[in-house]
């Protein structure tokens, strides 16, 4: 006859140790996911689940995804490779753009490092230390450059967004396979009596992606140019308001979003 062995009970207290929840612990354990799945998969349930928690735990330490994103964003903006203050008074104007065009070069580079930053950082704001820090030292660029503060500033936006565009570009090239193949091939495809300038400037049109020495690809550098002789020739921008002038923001109408919401 045979016999059952018993069954064997295994104590909670016997599995290993979790670390204790953190927001630095959460913040890299949803950088992790978003390398492994892509933004469009990342939730705070998932991140809980990596977490062997639940997500209710998660609202100790942020709102909501969108808080979580800007904190991770900000997370990995602190591989930026920023210069050091400038020691020589008497530097000329190149000098202050190369080391703008080695910033956003940095920055073009650790977006596209991260599968899923590019994408992060066209749909988010981060405001945490290590974004100000980037912010702080564009603005002082700029300034040294001799731009005017308030035109320095809308330049900021202009300059982090079109690199953000561009990782973002190809980020969802990466994520959908090759992308850019079938458009080459319907650019060298068309014919001349139909789209005469299309097919003259068929090899223009898809060049640039070499290797700049400096780093970034030549159009990129190109790109970065353009934009500096556009802010440094920009009309000017009248100054904003104090604080204590500024007008009261206007009441919201929107839903508070509630916590079922905010973890999908």
């Amino acid at each position: 006859m045979l016999t059952q062995e018993p069954r064997k009970i295994v104590s909670r207290r016997d599995r290993p140790a979790k670390p204790p929840l953190s927001r630095d612990l959460i913040v890299a354990t949803a950088l992790d996911l978003l390398t492994r799945d892509g933004l469009s998969a990342l939730s705070l349930r998932k991140v809980a689940a990596a977490l062997d928690t639940g997500p209710a735990s998660l609202y100790v330490y942020v709102a909501n995804l969108a808080e979580l994103h800007a904190l991770m964003l900000d997370r990995a903006l602190g591989a930026v490779a920023l210069p050091a203050a400038r020691e020589d008074e008497d530097e000329g104007e190149g000098g202050w753009r190369e080391r703008l065009t080695a910033v956003l070069v940095s920055y073009l580079r650790v977006l596209d490092d991260g599968p899923g930053l590019g994408q992060l950082a066209l749909s988010t704001i981060a405001v945490g230390p290590h974004a100000l820090r980037l912010v702080e030292t564009l603005l002082n660029l700029l300034l040294e450059g001799g731009i005017d503060p308030p035109v320095a500033a809308w330049a900021v936006d202009l300059l982090t967004l079109h690199v953000a565009a561009v990782a973002a570009e190809q980020d969802a090239r990466r994520a959908g396979g090759d992308t850019f193949g079938p458009v080459a091939q319907a650019i060298a495809a068309a014919p001349a009596a139909d789209y005469p300038h299309i097919h003259a400037l068929r090899a223009e049109l898809l060049s640039g992606g070499e290797e700049m020495p400096s780093g970034g690809n030549v159009r990129l550098g190109w790109v970065v140019d353009v934009l500096i002789n556009g802010v440094l020739h920009a009309p000017a921008i009248p100054l904003a308001p104090t604080d204590a002038a500024r007008p009261p923001a206007a009441p919201t109408t929107q839903a508070p979003i509630t916590h079922e919401e905010s973890d999908r």
